[in-house]
């Protein structure tokens, strides 16, 4: 099984992209972030023709994640829970029923959090702990879990060609950092840590040639739990997509499970 994150920044203005995509790439299960789109104006027809189905948790203008699956799903739930009155469509899992298990997949859209200190940032921090009790509850389960998307925290200084440049970031500031720790904490498994052997960025901004002078920064990840780490055959970016024609900034980032 072949699941791929990937922050695809406007589907209104990236579909012909995500179409080829789909069809060239074949991920079995796709989790995408910053759809930007309600549900009911998603492009499903164009996407169920490849041979998805199409599950959205949408927000007008803004966020919004979709689960795109050529394998069945089961158990589709939508908004991350423990804020009743949180309206933001950042988070939706569903089980992906594989030929030889079953896995719960997360997609995920964390909060920038920029500008930091703030209001922002305390919302995102807060994201963050609803994050972690809902990953938390996941284990339980014993299940293989994937928590997938754009987490918008580089974990580390080797995350970023240029970590003095993220200093002030909400992205990289020590309490999002932590945040992130804590995830991980719980027994969960950061899959392109496991499988890349040097640096590896999924973001480039589209401002001061960040692409071109490879100014780029690790955001987008994949935390198994251990059930799925026992599964995890491979995991990569998919660097040469932010080349190609109308790119996201984001690139996709891929695992691929025994399952």
């Amino acid at each position: 099984m072949r699941v791929a994150t990937w922050n695809i920044n406007g589907v209104r203005a990236r579909l012909e992209t995500l179409l080829a995509w789909l069809s060239d790439g074949a991920p079995d299960v796709a989790l995408l972030q910053e759809i930007k789109i309600q549900d009911k104006d998603f492009p499903r027809e164009e996407v169920e023709r490849l041979g998805y189905r199409v599950e959205t948790h949408g927000q007008k203008g803004f966020n919004g994640v979709a689960v795109l699956s050529r394998l069945p799903l089961e158990d589709v739930a939508r908004g991350l829970p423990g804020d009743e009155a949180d309206e933001q469509a950042r988070w939706m899992e569903a089980t992906v029923m594989g030929e030889r298990s079953a896995v719960r997949v997360c997609a995920l859209y964390l909060p920038n959090g920029n500008p930091a200190p703030g209001p922002k940032h305390d919302y995102k921090l807060a994201w963050m702990e609803r994050l972690r009790g809902r990953a938390e509850a996941l284990l339980a389960s014993e299940e293989p879990v994937v928590l997938g998307g754009d987490w918008n925290v580089i974990p580390e200084p080797r995350d970023a060609r240029r970590p003095e440049a993220w200093a002030g970031d909400a992205l990289f500031l020590p309490e999002s950092r932590a945040a992130f720790r804590r995830v991980e904490a719980l027994g969960y498994y950061d899959a392109l840590r496991l499988r890349a052997g040097g640096p590896v960025f999924t973001f480039w901004d589209y401002q001061a040639g960040a692409w071109e002078r490879d100014h780029g920064i690790r955001i987008d990840h994949h935390l198994l739990s251990p059930q799925a780490a026992d599964l995890l055959r491979d995991a990569w970016a998919e660097r040469e997509a932010r080349g190609g024609p109308k790119p996201s900034d984001h690139v996709p980032v891929w695992v691929e499970l025994d399952a």
